[in-house]
């Protein structure tokens, strides 16, 4: 911090100085310098001093300079205080800018419509769903409730939070809607699993003339992926090519994901072929396609060359190529994959998930005590996932043994599901166990629960189970 050049005041120099600065000691002595020479509450020079401490990771000192040396800090200050640790790389206190509203607050210093999109943004962070509320009380009063930004965050926060009645609520009264405010609301819909709603929402947005952009299209096509609306996801990828768009990498990703989801994974190679950059997560989505079409060589044939192209293979992918060898019954080549992993070939420890894809592999190929065997010595506790494969491997193969072990299980986990008891009961009568057979019918009555499609019910949850092991 030498050799500066000539310049004409105090402000300028500081200011020089501090976009410059690398280093806490000189962060320090600029923040000495500041309440010397009274400069601190030049909101140009607190912009700079802000933004340096947040480079540093030093915005705790930022913010005890301002509001502590400050009586009425400028609400461009607080605002810039706000700001910076709504979008702070470092992990901070989740409430530090609901604190600094409430100091602002506290000081009679009026927020503007610039103060909530900052603050709205750190309570959707931390899914702060009260405070969105009582933050939304304040918009009203305070009368920002008409700016779009603040409305945008709004949504946002609710979303974040699950609540999308309160969120469709908010967007069913704005004045103007933008790109930003439809995103939200899909983007909201597809993360609370109502994908029905995600698409009507996207299909509305057509009819509304607003133009998407890269977000609300990667958003949409999750929608299509979960949802199985080929015709729409066939729409989206028209519609980029139509718009000319570069297919990125997030792009490129959901609709090689959609087209595996949807059963056209020949149509999500030639995207992924199309692309010029990709990454473990595009790799993934490959993988997992190939594992939900049952073409289980063809998984592992991409698994291998994804090793041999260095891209660090994640958990997803690891889940991916063992639920395609569970799908295909390829159980040496799951045995060999689940070893390395064991192994620590691939720098991460096998997870529940990893268990689970290697029961359902053994169970669904008969192997029923390597199965077993494979619950017994995870270091997990195992899910319905994994009661679910060797509940319908035992079923599959004719080992009532284990298929009533296993429903026991399924029911101790789950008491209140009716279908786990019918599939029990006519377990026990298929083997003239009439006893126990009303033993479990009787418990149901007890528990006030009516009979459901037992089995088929069962087989479709834990299909569904397997399934998404792969979707996340």
């Amino acid at each position: 911090m030498t050799n500066l050049p000539q310049l004409n005041t105090a402000t300028n120099r500081i200011i020089y100085l501090l976009q410059n600065c690398t280093s806490p000691t000189h962060i320090h002595q600029i923040q000495s310098q500041l309440i010397l020479q009274n400069l601190h509450s030049d909101t140009t020079i607190a912009y700079h001093f802000i933004t340096a401490c947040q480079s540093l990771g030093l915005l705790d000192l930022a913010r005890q300079l301002f509001l502590t040396h400050l009586p009425r800090p400028h609400v461009f200050i607080c605002n810039s205080l706000i700001r910076a640790f709504s979008h702070s790389p470092t992990p901070t206190p989740p409430h530090t800018p609901l604190s600094i509203y409430a100091h602002m607050h506290t000081n009679s210093i009026l927020p503007n419509n610039f103060t909530f999109p900052f603050l709205l943004k750190s309570l959707s962070d931390f899914r702060d769903f009260k405070q969105g509320q009582c933050m939304h009380t304040h918009i009203i009063k305070l009368g920002h409730l008409n700016d779009i930004y603040v409305q945008n965050s709004l949504l946002n926060v609710y979303a974040s939070c699950g609540h999308m009645g309160l969120c469709r609520k908010v967007f069913d009264e704005m004045r103007q809607r933008d790109v930003v405010s439809w995103t939200v609301l899909i983007m909201g819909y597809r993360n609370a699993g109502k994908y029905d709603e995600a698409l009507i929402t996207f299909e509305q947005m057509q009819y509304a003339g607003v133009t998407p952009n890269h977000v609300t299209m990667v958003n949409a096509l999750a929608a299509c992926a979960n949802f199985d609306a080929l015709e729409m996801g066939l729409w989206i990828h028209d519609f980029i090519r139509r718009s000319g768009w570069e297919l990125d990498v997030i792009l490129g990703t959901s609709l090689i994901n959609m087209y595996g989801r949807c059963g056209k994974i020949e149509e999500g190679l030639a995207v992924f072929r199309s692309m010029k950059e990709n990454n473990t997560f595009t790799w993934n989505a490959i993988i997992q396609g190939l594992a939900i079409a049952k073409s289980g060589e063809e998984a592992v044939w991409w698994f291998k060359r994804m090793e041999k192209e260095r891209i660090q293979a994640d958990s997803a992918t690891l889940v991916g190529v063992l639920c395609a060898c569970s799908y295909s019954g390829l159980v040496d080549t799951g045995r060999q994959i689940f070893g390395s992993l064991l192994e620590g070939k691939y720098g991460i420890s096998p997870s529940v998930k990893h268990y689970a894809c290697m029961v359902d592999l053994f169970a669904r190929a008969g192997f029923l005590e390597d199965a077993f065997k494979c619950i017994k010595e995870m270091p997990y506790e195992p899910t319905k996932s994994i009661w679910g494969s060797l509940l319908a491997g035992g079923r599959a193969h004719g080992n009532f043994e284990l298929s009533e072990f296993a429903a026991w299980k399924l029911v101790e986990l789950e008491p209140g599901n009716s279908s786990y008891y019918v599939v029990l009961s006519n377990m026990y009568v298929e083997v003239g166990r009439w006893s126990d057979a009303e033993r479990v019918r009787g418990m149901m009555k007890e528990r006030g629960l009516k009979k459901d499609s037992g089995w088929s019910f069962v087989d479709l949850e834990h299909q569904e189970q397997i399934n998404q092991l792969l979707a996340q």
